[in-house]
Parts: structure tokens; C-alpha cells; sequence
């Protein structure tokens, strides 16, 4: 979409934002619903399964597919991979808006969402894992907002504040990734407290490092996924650094996504084995693991080595939507799938419509969002006054 309809002739009427205005008035009629009404007029939520959809995937998929941020800036940043420089932007901003929806949909399931803040308020300290998550999401959303708003600062011809931000940008980016490193894991962590719900082939001593590498090629398939939808949607909003490095990136991140998931399949075979659960695998749980494993976790690895070996640009972006395909199947798997698993079928949960509604409400929102800023800001494009910084 073009930034001013009337001055280019383009209607405002495209399927894109029918179809998003559509769901967006769904959303806030269901958003009315849930905070005049509460969770039970909304959610198929009950004292069994307290979790549903709006953590197993707003929470879970949201923030291992917002990893993107804190990978790229760590590879140009930290590691001084300067020629995946163009990604920074889009990367940060993707984390940005992926960790603000998943902060706004927990407003959705928290029972009192006007409580959210009372745990930093109210206590001095806890040894909560889920007080961390809290802590370090927070932060790191602060985080994603500073690193993000020197192309805001740009846009609005704000230089000097805009120079001060831009001389943090180390500084940032390492408190980005500790606070990344303790929440991506930590969310795995939670679900240790659970043994007995959890199945056994996807419960491990483990979780916490199977979620904080997953995250890492969550972020770096993601890169590729935004970086794939962007030069096809926004092209004309690309500056030339931006149109040349989209080759480098695909195929840089791809090796790299390889060699991760190539060590992610190492450590969970190990998982199984610590677990002594190989003959789980020929239960209908263990066919469905197998699934996982082989399905989307052996076959993205080989078909990014593949495609980076042949320089075959298309296998490794197929792929990359394999891959986030996969960690959505991993994360739900966890969260609800694979938890409470022993229930008879007629007290599993299964999310209302409404619960639908909303996440795919809160996706739409981001998108809307994500290309609103796209369209103004310099975020794929080098501003003029900075023509050599970014």
C-alpha cells in the first residue's frame, strides 16, 4: 500500500485490508466480549487446562518467532558480521512488534488484566520462574523499543536524540541477548514444575535448552521468512544495500539455521535417550514425536544444507517456512497438545472459536502495524542524512 491513497490513485480497497479490517472488527467485538463478560463467555479455559491457545501459541510461538531481533543484532553487533547489516531493522522491529502483541495478549488471558504490573509492585523479589519470564520480557521489550527508535528518531527529524540512542547499540544488544537467553529458556523451564502432565517424550531436564535453541533457529529462519515477504511486497521501499543483500542473508542465515537444527536434533535424540523413552516412540504419541523430529527438524536441516550447498535461494526460503511451521508445531505440542495428555478425550481442551479469533486478531494487528512503519520510516531504506550507518 502506498503511503497516501488519494495522492497516488490507489484505492484503499485491496483484499489485503478487507479481509484485515474484517478480521480486525471480529476482534474487537470479541475483545469487548472478553472484558465485559470474563474468560468464560470467550474461552473453552476450565481448572484442568488453564492454558490455552492465547499461551500455547500468542506466548510460546510469539516469542521464540520474535528471536529474530536479538540473533541478527548479535551477528552484526557482536560477532561483527557486518554485511547482514541490512537485516538489523527489519530483524528488530519483527521482535518488537512480535514481543508488544505477545505482552497485549496476555492481557487476554491474565484473569485481572489490570494486575499485570502487581508482581514488580508488590513484591520484593521471587523465585518464580514465571516472575523472570515476566521480568526479562518487560525489559527486553524496553529493550526492542530503545534499539528500534532511531528510525522513528530519523523519520521524525529528532537528530541529536537519534545520535545518543545510536552510540547505546553495543550496549543494547548484549542486554538483549542475556535477556534473551534467561526467557527463551526459562519458558521452557516452566514446564519442568509439570512432570505429570507434560508426555514424557516432550518433558526433559532438558526443556529449558530445547526451547532456547529452538528460539535461535526460530529467529534466524524468521529472518529469512520477513526478509522473503519484504522484497516481494516492499521492494520499492528498498534502497540498493538493501535489494543487493538479500542473497548474503538467505544464505548466511540458512547455513547457520543448519548447523542449529543439526545440533537441536543431537540433543533431543539425547533427551529421549536420558529419558530411556525409546519405546514411547511406538505409541501414537511417539509416531506424532517422530514427526516432529524427523519431519520438521531432520528435514529443514538437510534441505538448508542443501540449498546453501547449491546456492538455491528458493529451496532455502521453502524451507525457512518449513522450519517456522515447525516450531509452531513444536511449541503447541508442548503447551497443548502433549499436556494432559492422560485426560479422557472428553475433558481435552480444545480453544473456542472466540480464543481463535483473537490470536489471529492480534497477528493481523501486527502486520498492519508492521507495514505502516515499513511504509514511512526508514527501516528498509537509508535515511539520507545517514546514508553510511545503516
Amino acid at each position: 500500500m502506498s503511503d497516501e491513497a488519494t495522492t497516488t490513485g490507489k484505492s484503499y480497497l485491496t483484499p489485503f485490508n478487507i479481509i484485515a479490517g474484517i478480521i480486525i472488527i471480529i476482534g474487537f467485538f470479541v475483545t469487548i466480549l472478553r472484558f465485559t463478560k470474563g474468560l468464560g463467555a470467550v474461552t473453552n479455559l476450565s481448572d484442568y487446562n488453564p492454558w490455552g491457545i492465547w499461551i500455547g501459541f500468542d506466548l510460546l510461538v510469539g516469542v521464540a518467532l520474535a528471536a529474530g531481533g536479538f540473533v541478527t543484532s548479535a551477528a552484526v553487533y557482536i560477532f561483527g558480521l557486518k554485511k547482514y547489516h541490512a537485516a538489523v531493522r527489519p530483524a528488530i522491529l519483527t521482535g518488537f512488534l512480535g514481543y508488544a502483541m505477545v505482552v497485549l495478549a496476555l492481557n487476554y488471558d491474565v484473569g485481572r488484566p489490570w494486575r499485570l504490573p502487581y508482581p514488580f509492585v508488590m513484591q520484593q523479589g521471587t523465585t518464580s520462574l514465571l516472575f523472570e519470564v515476566a521480568a526479562c520480557v518487560a525489559l527486553y521489550l524496553t529493550v526492542l523499543f530503545v534499539e528500534f527508535s532511531p528510525a522513528a528518531l530519523e523519520w521524525l527529524g529528532l537528530k541529536k536524540a537519534r545520535n545518543i540512542v545510536i552510540k547505546l547499540t553495543l550496549l543494547l544488544t548484549i542486554f538483549g541477548v542475556v535477556l534473551s537467553t534467561l526467557h527463551q529458556s526459562s519458558l521452557g523451564a516452566l514446564f519442568l514444575i509439570a512432570p505429570s502432565k507434560l508426555h514424557p517424550l516432550w518433558y526433559s531436564p532438558y526443556i529449558a535448552v530445547f526451547f532456547f535453541v529452538s528460539a535461535i533457529i526460530a529467529g534466524l529462519s524468521m529472518v529469512i521468512f520477513e526478509s522473503t515477504l519484504s522484497h516481494h511486497y516492499f521492494a520499492d521501499k528498498m534502497d540498493e544495500a538493501h535489494l543487493k543483500g538479500k542473497d548474503d542473508i538467505a544464505l548466511g542465515f540458512g547455513k547457520a539455521a543448519s548447523l542449529v537444527l543439526a545440533g537441536y536434533f543431537i540433543i533431543k535424540v539425547i533427551g529421549i535417550s536420558e529419558g530411556n523413552h525409546w519405546h514411547l516412540l511406538g505409541t501414537s504419541y511417539g509416531i506424532w514425536f517422530l514427526v516432529e523430529l524427523l519431519g520438521f527438524v531432520a528435514l529443514p536441516c538437510f534441505f538448508y544444507a542443501i540449498g546453501v550447498r547449491e546456492k538455491n535461494l528458493r529451496i532455502i526460503k521453502w524451507t525457512a517456512v518449513w522450519t517456522v511451521l515447525g516450531i509452531i508445531v513444536n511449541r503447541l505440542n508442548v503447551g497443548l497438545i502433549a499436556f494432559n495428555w492422560h485426560l479422557p478425550s472428553s475433558e481435552r481442551y480444545f480453544p473456542h472459536w472466540m480464543e481463535i479469533a483473537i490470536s489471529v486478531f492480534l497477528v493481523t494487528a501486527g502486520l498492519v502495524v508492521f507495514r505502516f512503519i515499513v511504509t514511512r520510516m526508514p527501516i528498509l531504506y537509508a535515511h539520507p542524512d545517514y546514508p553510511e550507518e545503516h
